[in-house]
């Protein structure tokens, strides 16, 4: 296995730390420990705590969809795609025992001036909501407003879902908005 440079292991710590712990309660001195890495050599690849997050959530971005797409990819129809959305959260979410979604977690703890840890929370989000609604308008049995207004409250179900399962550490909020989706797509 190739050992990891500076900032990749930057990232990968403060990756863990933001999921696991939260953005507030990690600083900087302890991803720099945790990284084995010296400051000088921390801040050549990042300004601040908010750059790291940054690159944290873009980085998770192009794995959570990634995985998403691999997930899915044996379904049949475009529409069976969005149904196992439900069943790619329910796998995840049971491996992670419920910790919940890193953008709803680090959102929830952002001081107000985090602009861009907050822009790419609105831009995961607003990707996944895009993937939906494609995926809906592939299916050729919507029209474009159908498959957006449908895609709109297939999103509502997933984040729902996804917070209601952190909360109750539990899967029956995902199989409850699975049977939705099922429903409203039927």
């Amino acid at each position: 296995m190739k050992k990891l440079g500076v900032k990749e292991r930057i990232i990968e710590t403060a990756s863990d730390l933001f999921y696991n712990q939260g953005y507030n309660q990690t600083g900087i001195n302890q991803i720099i420990d945790e990284a084995g890495v010296a400051k000088a050599s921390m801040y050549q690849h990042f300004r601040s705590k908010e750059d790291i997050a940054e690159a944290y959530l873009v980085a998770r971005h192009a794995m959570w969809m990634g995985k998403l797409e691999e997930h899915v990819s044996k379904s049949k129809s475009p529409k069976a795609k969005v149904i196992g959305v439900f069943d790619y959260l329910s796998d995840w979410l049971t491996e992670v025992s419920f910790r919940g979604c890193g953008w709803q977690n680090i959102i929830t703890d952002l001081p107000a001036d985090c602009d861009k840890i907050r822009s790419q929370a609105v831009f995961h989000k607003n990707e996944l909501r895009s993937w939906i609604k494609e995926r809906l308008k592939e299916d050729g049995d919507l029209t474009a407003k159908q498959a957006k207004d449908l895609g709109d409250q297939v999103m509502v179900l997933v984040e729902g879902a996804i917070i209601l399962s952190q909360i109750q550490k539990d899967t029956w909020p995902i199989v409850t908005a699975r049977k939705a989706c099922k429903k409203i797509l039927a």
